[in-house]
């Protein structure tokens, strides 16, 4: 059997990030408003900015991010091992994908471009 690999999606990447930047923006916006500031405006640019540049700066690392199921065992970046006989639940969270083990350890595979495959592929092999 080949190994299924869940490699991170640029799409999902720039998705994700976008919905935080609107959130940081949001925020930003609300706290200068409760301030009492009377460029709110700047918490826009701010959360924008923000949220860009870390975007920007973790590209390189999440987008490289490979999990791999092969033999009852997935095996993620940071020699993460995960055997599939340890694995108490896998639910969806937006793009992500969390693993928790009954030892209580949790996992994410990150930025999925169909995160319910990704469940259903775990869950098809852990059965």
């Amino acid at each position: 059997m080949t190994a299924q690999r869940f490699p991170a999606d640029r799409g999902a990447y720039v998705r994700t990030n976008a919905w935080l930047a609107a959130l940081a923006m949001a925020g930003a916006m609300a706290v200068l408003w409760a301030m009492g500031n009377a460029h709110v405006w700047t918490g826009a640019v701010a959360g924008l900015a923000a949220i860009a540049l870390r975007a920007w700066y973790l590209a390189s690392e999440e987008l490289a991010a490979v999990w791999e199921l092969e033999g009852g065992t997935l095996t993620g970046p940071g020699g993460r091992r995960v055997p599939l006989g340890q694995v108490e639940t896998v639910r969806k969270m937006g793009s992500f994908v969390q693993l928790v083990t009954r030892g209580g350890d949790k996992h994410l595979i990150k930025y999925q471009a169909d995160p319910d495959a990704t469940v259903a592929a775990i869950e098809r092999a852990a059965a």
